[in-house]
């Protein structure tokens, strides 16, 4: 392909879209659309100037994903100098069990995601409202879907199933995994910079508004926290995590609440934002002095550690332990309480490396080499579309 091949990477939520426009391998543009059906706003940043661009839409312009993007190509074809769009790739959270790959959208693929949105009710429609705006924004442009179950597909059965009856797994039932364009990404960056990384008993904890962790053997998912949803594993910012199925029928039968009340409840309420009672963000609590505030990072990190053991026992052993996402690239203290006494699994790392944030956090002989490396799900969304196109 030309070096100007163009690429519009799109995240899309409930409330906000996010953009970035990359020009070869480049960032040209980036930035994101937030308030979607309250105050939107744009807010747009050009490579290479100091100076952001942020305007308020009209509530018309901000009523849909659709009329969002609408507003944004003015915004976006100035920034770009002209620049063509050849093609858009989409982060979409669930792939179901037919989609293990990236895809080039068309009305009968769109069609099988609009099926998967029972499997993901507070994800897919969105990501799927921002592949409708796209196409109505850029007619006749390819469009590409990147699933973040993809990189599970092939895990072990064991690591796929619930000890549910079989007829439950042959409808969908089962243990998909997500984040991972996060450890796609991860993981290519270890083969081409850490490669006896790679290729060893390898977790990678991505924590972050949205937390978990995967146990990875030569770039291949082997286990992991999350399952049938994004709800399942580690504690996040509004999320529980895991939780006892028989708390969510005491809720429905006992409390007498709604499906949709234990849903908001489970997705919304919860996490560290329902434990702490004060907020989901974790520099929020890091800089509280009230109990609640530490309870809530300390049940983070109890989690994160409980579900390091599990990992290690899945691959029999750790080589090496990778933090990503948010609170993994720039929580010290996370870091730190989480690999406190972990001797016995081989794990230490250096106060002052772990300080300040360098890549290899190790203390010096630990067995077990822990990094820390952010994660760009864009950039892996950008090389997967552009494979696509090279391929058509």
């Amino acid at each position: 392909m030309t070096g100007d091949l163009g690429i519009l990477v799109i995240n899309s939520g409930s409330s906000s879209i996010k953009f970035t426009l990359f020009q070869n391998a480049a960032v040209k543009v980036s930035g994101q659309i937030q308030g979607l059906g309250a105050e939107p706003r744009i807010t747009l940043k050009t490579t290479g100037q100091d100076s952001r661009t942020e305007r308020a839409l009209s509530a018309d312009e901000g009523a849909t994903h659709g009329a969002a993007l609408q507003a944004l190509l003015p915004m976006l074809e100035s920034a770009a100098d002209g620049m063509w769009i050849d093609a858009v790739g989409h982060r979409v959270v669930h792939g179901g069990t037919e989609f293990s790959a990236p895809i080039r959208i068309d009305d009968p693929i769109l069609e099988q995601l609009q099926k998967l949105v029972p499997l993901a009710p507070l994800h897919q429609p969105h990501n799927l409202a921002g592949i409708l705006a796209a196409r109505q924004a850029f007619p006749g442009t390819v469009q590409v879907a990147c699933f973040d179950t993809a990189f599970h597909r092939n895990h072990p059965w064991v690591n796929d199933t619930f000890a549910l009856p079989r007829a439950l797994y042959d409808e969908g039932v089962r243990r998909y995994g997500f984040h991972g364009l996060s450890y796609e990404f991860i993981c290519e960056h270890l083969r081409n910079a850490r490669p006896r990384a790679h290729a060893g008993r390898l977790v990678v904890a991505h924590l972050g508004n949205g937390a978990s962790m995967c146990a990875i053997r030569d770039g291949q998912s082997i286990g992991s926290t999350m399952g049938f949803t994004a709800l399942d594993g580690l504690p996040m910012g509004t999320r529980c995590g895991q939780v006892d199925p028989g708390v969510v029928l005491y809720l429905l039968t006992t409390k007498g609440m709604t499906a949709t009340e234990v849903s908001d409840l489970l997705y919304k309420e919860s996490g560290l934002k329902g434990l702490s009672g004060i907020s989901q963000d974790m520099r929020t609590l890091s800089e509280s002095s009230l109990p609640e505030a530490k309870q809530a990072i300390e049940y983070f990190v109890f989690r994160i550690r409980r579900e390091l053991g599990a990992m290690a026992a899945v691959l029999g052993g750790l080589d090496t332990l990778v933090f990503t996402g948010g609170i993994g690239e720039n929580s010290a203290q996370v870091r730190a309480q989480v690999c406190a006494d972990q001797d016995w699994i081989g794990l230490a790392i250096d106060p002052e490396r772990n300080a300040a944030t360098d890549e290899d956090i190790s203390a010096e002989g630990a067995r077990v080499q822990t990094l820390v490396i952010p994660t760009n799900e864009e950039e892996m969304i950008r090389r997967h579309t552009a494979d696509l196109l090279v391929m058509a």
